[in-house]
């Protein structure tokens, strides 16, 4: 197993160098880069933007005669203050020197910083953790409590009108956007047109810090209700039918013919045989399914409930091309996600020690 082990953390490397220098040379063709965001600021809102992003004043981007750059819209300033722009963005130096350099510190797990926001990556991503971390958890949490129960019964029910509108019930919720049933959570309990039971801003209220222990945790749920209601209602659709798949076709083994057959009770059958087989993959499975809705499918859900998470950081630091925060993001979401598809294979084998990744090529 530690051969193993060792041949997938080697695997990491080449794999990882992949997915940065690909989403590097992507982002080489995509127009409107920071310069440009720069630019683009400076002829809406005038000297401020200078004075903060490129160190000169209203005197340093007076017109010298003509465009003197490639940069969309940079007529009329001056080409020294371009050319301080890409010092400071580092787009002085060609591609491959800037993608050697960030691959090398980000080997060393040095993000740098943001280039608009005058704080590290690191910083920034420790602020959004957070919101990332309570939707993600909870989400994961309420999946495997709803849909391993209900995936039981829906397996010893199966062929019944149980099983069937159940099932409808999942498509049909697997079916509605989130965004869509959050907008109308919004509508009906958080002072839409109707109620006005639940917040709509935050992850905590503004006097959170001056709450007790116990009014902390009710305000923080208080806060988390339509988020999770909105994420949950398709995130249970696919455990559910693959824990009533994965019992069926325990069900319908030799073992527990046998096992009916030495008088045991079927309570006794089915959780004492066929529930540990059953759940193989689906506790297997848990670290991937964390990750899943740990960094994804609550961008929508973070901008209409205003929380302000990883999903949130990602997309506007796409927009405005903050590099440094949209490259180290993906580097690292892209370095946990490989990390905890081996620790899911990992899980296979401490579950069930019949299961042997070592014998078979990697």
């Amino acid at each position: 197993m530690a051969a193993y082990i060792l041949r997938r953390l080697a695997l990491m490397i080449p794999t990882l160098f992949g997915i940065m220098l690909v989403s590097f040379v992507v982002i080489q063709f995509a127009p409107g880069g920071p310069v440009e965001q720069v630019i683009a600021g400076l002829q809406g809102q005038g000297g401020g933007a200078a004075d903060r992003l490129g160190g000169g004043g209203g005197g340093d981007m007076a017109a010298q005669g003509g465009e003197t750059s490639g940069y969309r819209g940079a007529q009329g300033l001056d080409p020294e203050f371009i050319k301080r722009l890409e010092v400071q963005f580092g787009f002085d130096k060609p591609a491959y020197e800037r993608f050697g350099e960030m691959i090398w510190n980000y080997a060393r797990f040095d993000f740098g910083t943001s280039f608009f926001s005058n704080a590290t990556v690191v910083d920034l991503i420790i602020q959004k953790l957070p919101v990332s971390i309570s939707l993600g958890l909870w989400i994961t949490l309420l999946s495997y409590i709803i849909s391993i129960p209900l995936g039981i019964r829906k397996a010893l029910k199966e062929g019944s009108r149980f099983d069937t509108w159940t099932s409808a019930v999942i498509i049909v919720a697997y079916a509605i956007p989130g965004f869509l049933f959050a907008v109308l959570l919004i509508v009906l309990f958080a002072g839409g047109s109707f109620l006005d039971w639940f917040p709509l801003r935050g992850l905590t209220s503004d006097n959170w810090a001056q709450l007790s222990w116990p009014e902390r945790i009710v305000d923080y749920f208080w806060h988390l209700t339509l988020p999770l209601i909105a994420l949950s209602l398709s995130a249970f659709a696919t455990t559910t039918l693959l824990t009533k798949n994965s019992f069926l076709d325990e069900i319908r083994k030799q073992y527990v013919t046998t096992a009916r057959a030495k008088g045991l009770t079927e309570r006794r059958v089915l959780y004492g045989h066929v529930f540990r087989n059953a759940m193989l993959i689906i506790v297997a499975g848990f670290p991937g399914a964390f990750i899943s809705a740990f960094f994804s499918g609550s961008l929508l859900i973070e901008t209409i409930f205003s929380l302000d998470g990883l999903g949130l950081l990602s997309f506007e630091s796409i927009y405005k091309r903050d590099y440094p925060v949209v490259f180290a993001t993906l580097y690292i979401f892209s370095l946990i996600g490989l990390v905890t598809t081996l620790i899911s294979d990992l899980t296979y084998t401490w579950i069930d020690p019949r299961i042997d990744f070592e014998r078979r090529e990697v």
